[in-house]
């Protein structure tokens, strides 16, 4: 086991109509408020007034900036940040999913950094600081209600990048499973597959004595498949809305990663993926996923074994462990087709035009992965397995 050093700061409100008390947690860190969010929905269910009466019961001064798009824009970020400072903002409430969440932390590093922030996500620039954040989440997905990284999408160049540090961890994050109800079901199957590679970047590992934290990926896995088909025919179930939702912070809380070094190339091919042709994360991911796991899995065979029988519960075949490891990959996808997911970049409508200008840019500043270093050309080959 690796050595680690473990803190999440962020407070957790978990439950029915939790989003009233976002007035008595906003009103510790200032009066004067940044409320951002996405497009017209969280003003359709309600959510919107039920915030503005809390914050406003506590005095608190509110400034709005909506218009967060899937794969936020730094644009939007630039404007936000303009907003906070001519305001003397102290505090931002993000009201949506990981993308207005994430909006929000670069607004917040930005506010304090002298420079331009697409600097912080291009490596020129470093997190010092930031504004003070919390959340109401409504898209359980990308785990950015307690975690510490941002990912930003510049529209010159098309670039998807993240940026992260401690301070980015939202004060508190409010998590009521009925805000989830109304979710189309291909969104709530886009979450469902982002928070499953989530776990998946930090299980496929080189570090071999971490049986604990084995343990409990497979268990958040087993959780996630099991309420996955529940949410997607039953939305408004709560119990398996609220393992959905509970399970998306610990899949990215950072309490599976401790001890082990993650992969994450996976993550940074698919953003290439999304940052040229702006489709959801979990669908990129979706479609990435199993490609790598064909391309890697010989590197450890062993590791792929016992994710296939652990978390499918497919019996290991001890004279032939790569028919177990490649049945795995294969349970892996039919379970992302049952819910609605997209397994080819063909399926996702992109194809193969720019795979090689996905691979260059997305090794531009070296090699992706851990588990496997990956180079452009395996990138190239990575993407091109996605494609058929």
């Amino acid at each position: 086991m690796e050595n680690f050093v473990f803190q999440n700061g962020t407070k957790l409100i978990f439950g029915r109509e939790t989003e009233k008390l976002v007035g008595k947690e906003a009103v510790v860190y200032g009066k004067k408020l940044l409320l951002h969010y996405g497009g017209g929905s969280i003003k359709a269910s309600g959510l919107y007034d039920t915030v503005v009466q809390s914050l406003a019961e506590q005095g608190i001064e509110i400034f709005e900036l909506g218009g967060v798009k899937p794969n936020p824009r730094v644009s939007l970020v630039r404007e936000g940040i303009k907003l906070c400072k001519e305001n003397d903002i102290q505090f931002i409430l993000a009201v949506g999913g990981g993308s207005v969440i994430d909006s929000a932390k670069a607004i917040a590093a930005g506010v304090v950094y002298d420079g331009d922030i697409w600097d912080l996500f291009e490596g020129k620039g470093q997190v010092v600081d930031c504004l003070p954040i919390g959340t109401i989440l409504t898209i359980p997905a990308a785990g950015s209600e307690t975690s510490s990284g941002t990912v930003i999408t510049n529209e010159e160049g098309w670039y998807k990048r993240s940026a992260g540090h401690p301070t980015m961890r939202p004060k508190f994050s409010i998590l009521n499973p009925e805000l989830t109800f109304t979710l189309p079901a291909y969104q709530t199957a886009c979450g469902i597959t982002d928070m499953i590679a989530h776990i998946l970047e930090r299980y496929f590992t080189n570090e071999k004595n971490v049986e604990l934290t084995d343990r409990l990926c497979e268990a958040t896995l087993r959780t996630i498949i099991n309420n996955a088909p529940i949410v997607i025919q039953n939305p408004t179930n709560y119990e398996a809305r609220s393992e959905i939702m509970w399970s998306g912070t610990i899949a990215h809380n950072d309490i599976l990663g401790t001890g082990r070094i993650g992969d994450w190339g996976s993550h940074d091919i698919e953003h290439e993926i999304s940052g040229i042709y702006d489709i959801a994360h979990g669908a990129g991911l979706a479609t990435v996923f199993p490609a790598w796991m064909k391309y890697v899995y010989k590197h450890d065979v062993n590791r792929f074994v016992q994710f296939a029988n652990r978390v499918w519960g497919i019996e290991i075949d001890l004279n032939n462990l790569e028919k177990t490891a490649l049945a795995g990959i294969s349970k892996t996808e039919e379970f992302l087709t049952s819910i609605g997911m997209p397994i080819s970049l063909k399926e996702a409508g992109i194809g193969e035009a720019r795979i090689e200008e996905m691979a260059r840019k997305g090794t531009e500043k070296g090699p992706l992965g851990n588990f496997v270093k990956l180079y452009e050309a395996d990138v190239a080959k990575i993407l091109n397995l996605a494609n058929q």
